[in-house]
Formats: C-alpha cells, structure tokens, sequence
C-alpha cells in the first residue's frame, strides 16, 4: 500500500524563453503581475520570499542562474507543527519556448491537492496568460 502523498511533480511549457521565465520568477514586479498578489522574493541565497500577500511564505535556498530555484515554502494551510516543503524549480530551453520542472517535496498530506491544484491555478494558467497578453 502506498505512503501518504507528500511529492508534487509537474511540468509546463510557456511561451517564453527558460532565462525569462526565470527572471520572471525572481523578479517581485513580474511575479506578482503574473499571480495578482503582493510579492516579495529575492536573487540571493536567503531572501525572505511571500506571494499573495503572506499566504505563501518561505526562503530563498539555493540560485543557480538561469537555470535552477530552491525555496522553503509554506502555505497558509499549513498547520503549526507542519514542517516547511521545499520547492525545486527547474528552468530549460525547449525550442523558443521555456520549460519548468517543479518537485515539490514535503508538502502535508492535508493540503497536498490544494497545493497540486494551487500550481496550475495560481501560476502556470496566469503566467501563460501574461505571456500571451504582452
């Protein structure tokens, strides 16, 4: 019998070249042009990041221009003694478009599908539709 579910995986393609879309990304002016909601997030190891006004929170472990982010990540939901998740975004060229690889590690098994269901909504539907707008 299979373990709870504690590991997202997904992958997007956006029209948009990888290095954009990881500036994107980081960048706290486009990331909350793409998702609608207040952002803080920095380049460097450390950076405190929130999206949607603090319902998201977590910090900035690892940056691997351009190709590779690491975050702490936590979401409103999570209870108290939940330890935080890990968000691994990977960005690659995929012709003249980009493509993200998201693991998402450790997410609690009570949030888990608003969480798998929060990455299509929150960001990959938005983001394409951003891109598409300009």
């Amino acid at each position: 019998m299979p373990g709870p579910r504690s590991v997202i995986t997904q992958t997007v393609v956006l029209p948009a070249a990888a290095q954009t879309l990881f500036d994107m990304y980081l960048n706290p002016i486009a990331h909350q042009a793409i998702t609608g909601g207040p952002v803080i997030i920095g380049t460097e190891k450390g950076s405190e990041f929130q999206a949607f006004g603090g319902v998201i929170t977590g910090t900035v472990l690892v940056v691997v221009t351009p190709s590779l982010i690491i975050q702490s990540w936590r979401s409103a939901e999570f209870k108290p003694n939940d330890r935080d998740s890990t968000l691994i975004l990977s960005f690659t060229p995929q012709g003249e478009e980009g493509r993200i690889n998201l693991v998402h590690l450790d997410v609690p098994q009570h949030d888990y599908d608003g969480v798998t269901e929060g990455w299509e909504t929150y960001y990959w539907i938005p983001w394409r539709q951003y891109l598409q707008s300009r």
